[in-house]
């Protein structure tokens, strides 16, 4: 089943990237630039060999070579992802960068490899969530560090009923008008479900062997920001 779930998603995202920087600028008022570039400063890429996994269209890996990582390997595994992110690299002329075509549950580096290890909007998607953290977690250096951006759940209240009324009711038909597309944005508002609040998440990165775990919560507590690093051993 897991098996099957993973292709679909794959298929998914390959049918929806020609809208899909578009539907993301749209879908959150153009506010993912910015969490964005927050998480590529939490990695602290100054000169680093960094990792994006589920990098898509590339956004968040460019992004980490903008604010100093001496070089970025982007990985995916949507084809059709990695092509509009290579492009887009050679357009901006970014020269250190290699994008491969990988599964997020076996990354095919060694151990402790990156300086940096990075994710946006990925977790959710995974079918097996501690087994993709964990696999982050290999190939990242000791010291290295970990840094995860997706969306979670909003805190009760008005502001929280409000999103859930936009996420859930009334962006999946917008998004599927404009994408062309109108089962891939009916799966968004379900990615959420079951996917763990902020704090459990960051449980998990604790109960994998991380360090120095932090959340950073945005846009009213409906985006989190999860930093760790990778123990030095003694």
């Amino acid at each position: 089943m897991s098996t099957e779930r993973a292709q679909q998603i794959q298929t998914m995202f390959g049918r929806i990237v020609r809208r899909y920087d578009l539907l993301n600028r749209l879908m959150s008022l153009g506010m993912d630039i910015g969490w964005r570039q927050a998480a590529a400063i939490a990695a602290r890429p100054s000169g680093g060999l960094l990792l994006d996994v589920g990098t898509g269209t590339g956004d968040l890996a460019l992004e980490l070579y903008k604010q100093g990582a001496g070089y970025i390997v982007g990985v995916d595994f949507s084809f059709e992802m990695l092509s509009l992110a290579q492009g887009k690299s050679r357009t901006k002329e970014v020269m250190q960068a290699a994008w491969l075509l990988a599964d997020a549950l076996r990354l095919p580096f060694p151990d402790d490899t990156f300086d940096g290890v990075t994710n946006a909007f990925l977790l959710r998607n995974l079918v097996d969530l501690p087994a993709g953290l964990k696999e982050m977690a290999r190939v990242l250096k000791p010291g290295g560090r970990l840094v995860c951006l997706d969306m979670t759940r909003p805190p009760p209240g008005p502001f929280g009923a409000l999103y859930r009324l936009y996420f859930n009711r009334l962006l999946p038909p917008l998004a599927g008008a404009i994408s062309g597309d109108r089962a891939a944005y009916r799966y968004l508002p379900n990615s959420l479900a079951g996917f763990p609040e902020a704090s459990a998440l960051a449980t998990t990165l604790t109960d994998i062997g991380l360090a120095e775990v932090s959340v950073q919560r945005l846009a009213g507590g409906t985006v989190a920001l999860h930093t760790a690093s990778k123990p030095v051993s003694a």
